[in-house]
């Protein structure tokens, strides 16, 4: 069957012959002119003058001497305009969303060629629009159907307000359109409009050819009625009502399984038809699935609808560097929160971001702005892999823009054009701020900055009439295909986003010929049919799920189709259940012992109790953490102080205050005196918090904290006092020592040496402070310290204090016991922070050594045995607190 634009191109080579060089054609968009042109080519069977092709867009704009402005300044002008005309300073962040209402309202306006004073009247004054002579009967019923809401007796506030705003809509117009074109500036339907209404325009060609129009607004209608009575104007409309010969409808329970259905649904047919299949996105949002879905062997493809800016890494990182600057600054610490650093550090992108990135704290929007363009320039001319081959520099076009640095690459063009497109985005919100165009916050900022990403998109480059054809509804028009897959043919995409939103209400629109939702709903229901007339197959997905107490339902294009032929109903499912998957040992391999042996060798301190209990934790855990380097989240805010920061407050705080002693005796008198006074054991604390925070003002839950570490070192000092006279050994005292050919060792809280209470000897004891409110339970024996079931009792803690203990009897006469205090539970009398193993406190741990010695060496030599590998821990609740589960679960 011949396609429309092939009929079209036979019928313009009889009319015209070869020589179309006097000709225009003009289509709704771009994209159907190079399928027309191959036709002509291909028809003619010999070179021939081709014709001019432009869109509608382009024959308005080259007859005006106004140029549309971006939509930025063009929002930003309505602004200024609406505060002069009533008054009211609305901020831009708020006037923003129904400043581009009102703006559209204004374009409908002017391309329907509308009365803007009669349309504007205040309803207050009903009888200025007494004079309706020139309306029909169904207009003039229509207005009256619209002020019987708006009689005294329904007289709300809303309506009032309503009424405030719209006695103000017609000035703001007219001033706004005459600002606007004292700077030679104007919107699209104001150019229309004056282009229309401008009987002096002379057109230059012979001929002008319109292909595919279809529902026209009032401007094009002057504009083609024009042309048409100088002779002028040719009109091609496709008018053929071909039932598909093949139809099938097939509901799907999520949207992505609609894009798997990609490769079932491209049969070698339809692969070898080329640019004749279609896959149509009534939801454009499903293209990054559809790219990801589409089969090796499909050697060609077109995708015509535009990648959304939102979806790049750039757009991610620009949000996260705005937020870095908006929200993670602490004015109070003078510096960026830990948090909002390690957000931007994860990005792909952190790699290429200058050192100095985060040097500064910018308040100023202009500041910030400026920083962002910068740190893309860098991003630009550090990475080939993100740079695009094209000239970037020749396309600048704003008098600010520097050009970005060009390195030929082809690894990533998605990428090089998105740096491209958000760096011109940026500079041109910058040169209107510069301008004194745009005033606003820079909260304001980043919020415009948002939304001009989301409705951002970067068009694919390739050959159109080559490979199987992506695209979204609109890029349908005039084409045929053989094979079609519409995706996502649901109500509320197929009519895409139809609504009433307007200033002008539905009434007053259908009475003055403005578009409403039935016009536009009548234009996706000519696209729906034309798209599926003539191919051979079409299979239409759409979406049947339920979503907040909706259900999904087909458009109601596909309900009427159902009534005008048979279709074929069927039904995606998923085909599988959802399995967890089962976390798999990994095996020492050569290049594993040798990280292993790297990473606990002498030189780089050798291993830890720390790794050794991760290791009988989990042995994949070990292997992520020790062999893979991988590190583990920290989300804590550096100025919120969590069990750990509280940890080293106390022991900071606690090494303040004994260190003076030195090795001499600690005495009651002493002890008396810091308790009494109070205010050494507030410095203490006092510069633990600001070494460990950086906090120069304490306010809130800092100070409540610091009142409890304060109470908890009184806690210390008062159980201590009960000891006295005892010695300082040490604080925070590094020990080791070498077990075979493996250094262990670690860092000792506290070592005193205290007189032994019951045999009244001296005995010194290896002190962990613990700061938590758990009770230790006491373990059996010493196996039970490397059985990984005892984790969750805390076996670790053991196993850490047994070995600081071990190094220190080596060195010692002294008995030496291990103990664990913890400040929460110090309180009672009787308290004892010496471990026991069953019932019995452990006075010297030479009692339990050499078993003790015997297992750590097991437990080491079973690390570093190639031939077992690291197998994963069979406790799940382990699992939910592990930062590595994802990977192997």
């Amino acid at each position: 069957m011949k396609s429309f634009l092939e009929s079209v191109a036979e019928d313009l080579l009889k009319r015209y012959g070869t020589d179309l060089s006097r000709v225009a054609v003009v289509f709704p968009n771009k994209r159907a002119s190079l399928f027309l042109n191959e036709h002509l080519a291909r028809l003619a069977g010999h070179p021939i003058w081709s014709p001019a092709y432009i869109t509608i867009s382009d024959l308005f704009r080259s007859h005006s001497p106004l140029k549309v402005a971006d939509p930025i300044l063009l929002v930003c002008e309505l602004h200024k305009c609406f505060i002069q005309c009533t008054g009211i300073n609305e901020s831009l962040d708020h006037f923003y969303g129904w400043g581009q209402l009102l703006l559209a309202d204004f374009d409908d306006l002017d391309k329907n060629m509308a009365p803007a004073d009669k349309v504007f009247a205040n309803l207050r004054d009903i009888h200025e629009l007494d004079d309706v002579s020139y309306l029909t009967d169904e207009q003039r019923e229509m207005i009256r159907r619209f002020f019987s809401n708006f009689t005294d007796d329904h007289n709300s506030e809303l309506k009032e307000r309503f009424l405030r705003l719209w006695s103000h809509i017609g000035d703001i117009y007219h001033t706004y359109n005459a600002q606007l074109a004292a700077q030679q500036l104007c919107y699209e339907g104001a150019l229309y409009r004056q282009v229309a209404t401008d009987e002096t325009l002379q057109f230059d060609h012979d001929a002008y050819v319109f292909i595919g129009f279809n529902l026209l607004q009032q401007v094009e209608q002057v504009l083609f009625r024009r042309l048409e009575q100088a002779g002028k104007a040719v009109f091609y409309q496709d008018t053929d009502e071909v039932a598909p010969e093949q139809v099938t409808y097939i509901s799907a329970p999520t949207e992505n399984i609609q894009a798997r259905y990609i490769p079932q649904w491209l049969t070698a047919e339809r692969i070898a038809a080329g640019r004749r299949t279609a896959i149509v996105l009534c939801n454009e949002g499903l293209l990054q699935a559809v790219i990801h879905c589409l089969p090796e062997n499909v050697n060609k493809v077109n995708i015509t609808t535009g990648y959304p800016l939102l979806q790049t890494p750039v757009a991610s990182l620009v949000n996260q560097l705005i937020n870095l600057q908006v929200n993670g600054y602490s004015e109070k610490i003078g510096r960026f929160r830990r948090r909002w650093l390690d957000i931007v550090a994860r990005h792909p992108y952190a790699p290429l971001l200058p050192e100095d990135y985060a040097a500064h704290h910018l308040s100023d929007h202009a500041a910030l702005l400026h920083w962002l363009l910068d740190i893309i320039r860098h991003i630009a001319s550090t990475s080939p892999s993100v740079i695009s081959s094209a000239p970037l520099s020749s396309r600048a076009k704003s008098r600010d823009l520097q050009p970005l640095p060009v390195i030929p690459s082809e690894k990533s063009p998605l990428d090089s054009e998105s740096l491209y497109r958000i760096y011109t985005l940026l500079n041109r919100v910058s040169d209107l701020i510069d301008n004194g165009i745009l005033i606003l916050d820079i909260s304001t900022l980043q919020r415009l900055i948002q939304q001009l990403i989301q409705q951002t998109t970067i068009p694919f480059h390739g050959e159109p009439a080559e490979g199987l054809q992506v695209m979204g509804v609109l890029e349908t028009r005039n084409l045929d295909f053989d094979h079609v897959l519409l995706l996502s043919c649901n109500e509320g995409n197929m009519p895409k986003g139809v609504n009433d939103t307007s200033f002008i209400p539905y009434a007053i629109r259908k009475a003055y010929g403005l578009t409403t939702v039935d016009h536009k709903v009548a234009i996706y229901q000519h696209y729906f049919h034309r798209l599926l007339q003539r191919a051979k197959d079409v299979t239409i997905v759409y979406n049947n799920a339920t979503v907040d107490a909706k259900k999904g339902e087909m458009s109601r294009f596909m309900l009427q189709l159902m009534l005008e032929r048979p279709v074929q109903k069927l039904t995606l499912r998923a085909g599988q259940t959802p399995q967890l998957r089962t976390p798999e040992p990994i095996a020492k391999t050569a290049d594993v012992m040798t990280t292993l042996q790297r990473r606990f060798s002498k030189e780089r301190g050798g291993i830890s109790p720390t790794a050794i209990s991760t290791y009988l934790r989990c042995q994949l855990r070990f292997f992520y953490r020790y062999v893979s380097n991988l590190k583990e989240p920290d989300d804590n805010e550096e100025e919120l102080i969590d069990n750990r920061i509280f940890g080293n407050i106390f022991h900071k705080a606690c090494e303040t205050l004994y260190k003076p002693f030195g090795q001499s005796p600690v005495t009651a008198m002493a002890l008396d005196d810091l308790l009494k006074s109070g205010v050494e054991i507030e410095r203490a604390v006092d510069a633990a918090i600001h070494e460990e925070l950086d906090l120069p003002l304490l306010d809130g839950l800092h100070i409540i904290n610091r009142e409890v570490i304060i109470h908890y070192v009184r806690q210390l000092l008062e159980l201590d006092r009960r000891l006295t006279p005892f010695t300082i050994l040490g604080l925070e005292m590094p020990v080791s020592m070498m077990l075979g050919d493996m250094q262990i060792g670690g860092l000792i809280d506290r070592l005193d040496m205290i007189d032994d209470p019951v045999t009244g000897e001296e005995r010194i004891r290896v002190i962990d402070y613990k700061t938590g409110s758990r009770r230790l339970k006491a373990l059996p024996d010493v196996d039970a310290i490397f059985d990984p079931t005892n984790i969750k009792e805390h076996s670790d803690y053991y196993l850490q204090a047994f070995l600081y203990s071990y190094i220190v009897a080596q060195q010692s006469p002294q008995p030496v016991s291990p103990a664990l205090l913890f400040i929460q539970h110090a309180g009672g009398e009787d308290y004892d922070p010496v471990l026991k193993l069953g019932k019995e406190p452990v006075r010297d741990i030479r009692s339990v050594a050499s078993h003790y010695i015997e297992k750590l060496q097991e437990t080491i030599s079973e690390v570093f045995n190639a031939d077992l590998a690291f197998t994963p821990t069979d406790d799940d609740s382990r699992c939910r607190s592990c930062p590595f589960a994802a990977l192997c679960r």
